[in-house]
């Protein structure tokens, strides 16, 4: 069951050894300037983040059907972010804002494109298992121990982590737990051995996540509004990319794509003991399972 937590990293960490391949912007000559007669597309894909994961095989199926070469190259959200403003990818499914990935936009925004939200429940969470002793962060700095004194979170560049340690942890006088970062496989690792051997455990997540459908969670109460309210999830492409691929920008515009929708398709890639060499085939057959939603992508 853990071989799950461990694909994404391994697929980036290949994806990672090809980021000088990486195609896109008006410098790479592959997408610039001749985008419409250059169909290639390099989209970046954060480490650990699966919902934007899960959004850019189902764009790589969706636009490779209509004739275009999709390249998925992985990294961190920061360097992902650099990376659009250089040109070096075309497009990202998962920026978080107005919240989480702001940072980057005031950063690089001049440089990129937002093509809009394509969910609107995103939302950073303290997750505990279901049966804990407390509802709300504003007791946990009181029931530490019986948290083992400690949080575990994901990777220590992520907006949620920065959240967490600048906000969240002073908010609450939580800075007596240590907080464990590491990576997201990690913490959902953590998390399983936790509730499988009947811990309480307390871990830094973030809606929508399929963790919620495979785990008996509840998230903390934050009455201090530490980690922000709810977000939506956009589409951030290269400065010139609705130029060059004006058609697929429209598609990305006007794409939606709601939490169930999103849960079942996560479901089948991360919660069917698969490796990573198999979520073009499962993301083929979501497709065939739900034709009427994906034609409409490209209608």
């Amino acid at each position: 069951m853990k071989k799950r937590f461990t694909t994404t990293l391994a697929v980036g960490a290949v994806a990672l050894l090809g980021l000088t391949a990486c195609a896109g912007g008006p410098d790479s000559g592959d997408a610039g300037s001749d985008g419409a007669n250059d169909k290639s597309i390099t989209v970046g894909v954060f480490n650990g983040w699966p919902e934007g994961e899960a959004a850019s095989y189902l764009w790589k199926a969706v636009l490779e059907e209509k004739g275009y070469d999709v390249t998925l190259e992985y990294a961190d959200a920061g360097p992902v972010f650099a990376g659009l403003s250089t040109g070096d990818y075309d497009v990202a499914f998962d920026g978080w804002l107005p919240l989480t990935h702001q940072s980057y936009m005031d950063e690089y925004g001049d440089s990129l494109e937002d093509l809009g939200s394509w969910n609107n429940d995103a939302v950073l969470t303290m997750a505990v298992n279901e049966n804990a002793p407390i509802d709300s962060l504003d007791e946990l700095a009181d029931h530490a121990e019986e948290f083992g004194n400690r949080i575990v979170g994901i990777e220590p560049g992520a907006g949620l982590t920065e959240a967490v340690s600048t906000s969240t942890i002073p908010t609450y006088g939580l800075d007596g737990m240590e907080f464990l970062t590491s990576s997201t496989p990690a913490m959902l690792a953590e998390l399983e051995a936790a509730l499988d051997a009947g811990e309480n455990i307390a871990v830094t997540l973030w809606r929508p996540h399929w963790a919620y459908d495979e785990f008996p969670l509840k998230d903390l109460e934050d009455p201090e509004g530490t980690l922000g309210a709810a977000e939506s999830i956009h589409s951030i492409a290269r400065s010139g990319f609705s130029e060059d691929f004006p058609e697929l920008a429209g598609w990305i515009e006007n794409w939606e794509l709601n939490s169930e929708l999103l849960y079942s398709l996560e479901n089948e890639m991360y919660n069917s003991g698969a490796d990573a060499s198999d979520y073009e085939s499962i993301v083929a057959d979501w497709i065939a399972e739900n034709k009427e939603y994906v034609d409409s992508l490209t209608s």
